[in-house]
């Protein structure tokens, strides 16, 4: 049976990683620690939500954030409370069902928007209560918040509300893995922002910009507080230089053992033949379980197309391949990874049904119903 193994040691080790790091750096303009925010989103980046939400609160963390109401609701739902835990929505809505549902589950919103901020004020304005909510600007990102360049009309609407406390600001860095001058674009244009609410005594609260790569990397921007997401896992998308340890890993067995003569095709399109005489494992997982899945491959810049051409020529060069490890040992995945299977050469390697099989697989596409297995 599958199961998603989180080694609980090394996710201690990262998780202290992470504090001290945000501690020998500067303290906030109020002198004070820097707030980390755990981000756990995608079923806490395959971890199991609640799980991994549990261990983080367990080892220091007591500031979540989510990304969908229900997300939010599942943490709560587990008999996590606000005392425990505070959790951020960082999806901005105006959808009044969905706010009155995260208010009653003590989630803190957040409001990106002119409908928004209507909305929950009078949800407030309802309940006879002030709302507890993070402003986001939008500094050029092109999803959740008040477009940065449109200051006028965002204190304008901030200026009407009654029922509303601000608790926090933030923005949401778009490339600040790979493009630094862009980063340092949209942190100039935050802090405008920030200069602006506070000329026109608007309350901005916690100051945040920070996501994991924006926090290893540019530690001037940690403010007050800084999301950390993929950090916890060790899986970041530069090089790693915080020594952090990469967790996580998806676990099968061999289900079917078989000899296939030379000149059979494997997979669908026939996209491999044997040539020779190949001994193959029959393993159930694929990519519907993360398997070889690639995230964020869009085409719509020239840049984009040619450097995922150039990376595919590269590859086919090198032979690229997928590996999984039975009992030590590296195999080559033969043919394409089927939706719930693939095909294993264990040719020379002793291999019996029923043996243990690891993927270095994408956890976050993983099925919730797939066992979390923490050792």
């Amino acid at each position: 049976m599958k199961s998603v193994v989180i080694n609980k040691e090394d996710l201690r080790y990262n998780i202290e990683k992470i504090k001290e790091y945000a501690e020998t750096n500067l303290p906030d303009d109020k002198g004070r620690k820097v707030k980390i925010i755990a981000v756990v989103k995608a079923n806490g980046y395959g971890f199991g939500i609640v799980e991994y939400s549990q261990f983080l609160i367990d080892n220091g963390i007591d500031f979540l954030a989510v990304s969908t109401v229900e997300e939010a609701l599942k943490i709560r739902q587990a008999g996590i409370t606000e005392k425990e835990a505070k959790i951020l929505m960082l999806s901005s809505t105006a959808v009044k069902e969905d706010v009155k549902t995260l208010i009653e589950n003590n989630i803190i919103l957040t409001i990106g928007s002119k409908e928004a901020v209507e909305v929950v004020d009078e949800v407030g304005q309802e309940l006879e209560k002030k709302i507890k909510v993070h402003l986001k600007i939008d500094t050029g990102f092109g999803r959740y918040g008040f477009l940065y360049d449109n200051r006028d009309e965002m204190i304008k609407c901030l200026k009407k509300v009654k029922n509303i406390k601000i608790e926090g600001t933030y923005t949401h860095f778009s490339n600040s893995y790979y493009d630094d001058k862009y980063t340092e674009k949209q942190f100039d244009r935050y802090m405008k922002c920030i200069e602006v609410l506070k000329m026109n005594e608007i309350e901005t609260g916690m100051l945040h910009v920070c996501n994991t790569s924006a926090f290893i990397k540019f530690p001037n921007m940690h403010l007050n507080a800084v999301r950390v997401g993929s950090g916890f896992t060790g899986k970041i998308a530069f090089k790693n230089s915080m020594g952090l340890r990469k967790i996580g890993y998806l676990k099968s067995n061999v289900a079917e053992i078989k000899v296939l003569p030379k000149d059979f095709n494997i997979g669908y399109s026939n996209a491999y033949k044997t040539q020779k005489e190949t001994k193959v494992a029959i393993i159930p997982c694929g990519y519907m379980d993360g398997v070889n899945i690639q995230t964020g491959r869009d085409m719509f810049r020239m840049v984009d197309k040619i450097r995922y051409i150039v990376r595919d020529i590269k590859d086919t060069l090198k032979k690229q391949q997928i590996f999984v490890t039975i009992n030590g040992k590296k195999c080559p995945v033969l043919g394409r990874v089927g939706t719930y299977h693939v095909t294993v050469d264990i040719t020379g390697k002793d291999v019996n049904i029923n043996d243990e099989v690891i993927f270095n697989a994408n956890l976050k596409h993983i099925d919730s119903s797939i066992r979390r297995e923490w050792k």
